[in-house]
């Protein structure tokens, strides 16, 4: 096929590549998520203060605040990748979304609702509130150098850095 598209028939052992229903499913996704992102930008501006627009000014209901927390927690390159590396090599990946599941319970029933009682919008004022702004300053620069490091172990069998094996 031509423009790397391949029919059932035409895929060999060199590679899978999407067929023509996969585009259209991908072109409707992406229309509907331009589509609501436009929506959103037009009808907005109706947050007037910084406690609206970051909280919703605490009048949210539970699953909003669910799939927010879901899409903050996920970054870009996981929401492309992960569906590349199932469609790739598998559903073995699905065992660490039950890991994220199990690993989320215990924020979920301790921290949040600590930080909703205390009406905190992070788990750093936490840190300020509770002992200090110097171990607040320590926990954010051990998170930014956490998410800079180069020191990562790559999936599939490859080299990995740092001298982990």
């Amino acid at each position: 096929g031509r423009w790397g598209v391949k029919l059932s028939a035409e895929v060999t052992q060199e590679g899978s590549f999407f067929m023509v229903t996969d585009y259209v499913i991908f072109g409707l996704l992406l229309a509907a998520s331009a589509g609501i992102g436009l929506y959103h930008a037009v009808s907005g501006g109706r947050q007037r203060t910084t406690q609206e627009f970051l909280m919703a000014d605490r009048s949210m209901r539970c699953l909003p605040v669910s799939l927010s927390l879901i899409a903050s927690f996920q970054s870009a390159v996981a929401i492309i990748g992960v569906p590349a590396e199932v469609y790739a090599h598998g559903t073995q990946y699905w065992f660490i979304g039950c890991a994220y599941v199990l690993g989320l319970l215990i924020p979920a029933h301790v921290f949040i609702p600590l930080l909703y009682r205390l009406r905190l919008s992070s788990a750093y004022q936490y840190l300020e509130l509770r002992f200090s702004k110097a171990v607040r300053v320590c926990g954010t620069l051990t998170f930014i150098f956490q998410m800079v490091s180069p020191f990562h172990v790559e999936s599939g069998g490859g080299s990995s850095k740092g001298g982990v094996p």
